[in-house]
């Protein structure tokens, strides 16, 4: 019999095997919730009341949930956060940037600044992946913003976010937020910009941004939109901010999507806010990586155990195992996108860790992956 043919017993297999990194699972309340606006929300105006109260409610609940400092805004756009890094090159970074590179996703942004011909070229820190670097040692001197990501989603090496340069008040810190917002710790004040998207932590489909800002990058944002600078209509961060403060867009938005985010920060909030969060991905990650340092096939990808994800889980196994036929037989038996990043090319288990996944899930998980390979 194949690997693909092993059928688990049905003890071990998870409530929900839904264990992806983005998408990322959807409690059913979220779908309920939009089957309860298809009447009175879905398909009408977003420039009306239904939706923009939507809209408001979604910021007041982000507003809520990450504690925001007096004169912090949260802006929302379309596109996603592969939108808000060309967003950024024309409309946040005045003249240079530094970032930190340790993974697909915080090089890309650095890519974008490096492709904008109005841009000096950006200071780029690279780390090896599966290693998470230090923001006071980047390399950021005369930049005007410093950007990390906060998760690296392909890597599960996660960043803390902090000031590097404190008493330089012209350099802000820009924040990768898409796969940590709402399940990693943060001190928002921190940070000028938290950008992310809401389909990992916030179990909503893609197709958003939505920021933290400071009164600092909202001054910023004002600043060179009032240059001569040239920025498309659908990238200026001003029109995003000013359609925001009237708990709108500036295109047409997804409003199931809205329906399923908001339904989701109101249940964080409910939950114990971004502190029984962290705590959810703080018990889902350590029965993960825990199980990994218990196997002798297996073993944590991030080496240094503050460095490990708390909502992305990267486990290594050894040439003995294929973790390719793991992933498979898992998939069969319904417990689905545990694939590592394609990128990487690892012989890994990529497993998410958000804190809609219960943590019995990722203990039945783990017994499910230990059946597999006594197996094999």
């Amino acid at each position: 019999m194949s690997n693909s043919e092993l059928v688990l017993p049905a003890d071990l297999l998870p409530t929900d095997g839904r264990f992806g990194c983005g998408p990322s699972k959807v409690r059913p309340a979220q779908i309920e919730a939009i089957t309860a606006g298809a009447d009175t929300i879905i398909g009408t105006s977003h420039r009306k009341p239904a939706v923009k109260n939507l809209v408001g409610s979604i910021r007041e609940g982000l507003s809520e949930l990450f504690a925001l400092p007096e004169g912090y805004e949260i802006v929302l756009s379309l596109g996603g956060a592969t939108a808000f890094w060309d967003a950024a090159t024309f409309g946040l970074i005045e003249k240079k940037s530094a970032h930190l590179s340790f993974g697909e996703f915080s090089s890309k942004f650095a890519k974008a600044a490096s492709a904008a011909p109005w841009l000096d070229a950006p200071l780029v820190t690279e780390a090896e992946v599966g290693t998470a670097p230090d923001p006071k040692a980047a390399d950021a001197e005369g930049a005007d913003i410093i950007a990390w990501a906060h998760n690296e989603t392909s890597t599960g090496a996660m960043v803390p976010v902090t000031r590097p340069n404190p008493d330089n008040a012209e350099q802000l810190v820009v924040i990768d937020a898409t796969s940590g917002a709402g399940g990693l710790p943060v001190n928002m004040s921190d940070a000028d910009v938290y950008y992310f998207s809401p389909q990992k932590c916030f179990a909503s489909d893609g197709g958003l941004w939505l920021a933290a800002m400071s009164p600092a990058a909202l001054e910023r944002i004002e600043k060179i939109n009032s240059s001569d600078r040239f920025i498309p209509a659908f990238l200026n961060l001003q029109t995003a901010v000013d359609n925001s403060r009237k708990n709108q867009t500036y295109n047409t938005p997804t409003v199931a999507t809205l329906l399923m985010l908001e339904d989701q920060v109101k249940w964080m909030n409910a939950n114990g806010g971004l502190d029984g969060m962290v705590k959810r991905t703080t018990e889902n990650s350590s029965i993960l990586y825990d199980w990994a340092e218990s196997r002798p096939e297996a073993t944590p990808f991030v080496t240094e155990p503050s460095e490990r994800s708390l909502v992305v889980g990267t486990i290594d196994f050894e040439d003995s195992v294929d973790a390719a036929a793991v992933a498979a037989t898992l998939r069969a038996n319904g417990i689905l996108d545990v694939e590592p990043y394609r990128k990487l090319g690892r012989n890994q288990l990529r497993v998410g860790l958000f804190p809609t996944i219960d943590s019995a899930d990722v203990t039945k998980l783990t017994k499910a992956i230990d059946y597999v390979l006594d197996n094999r």
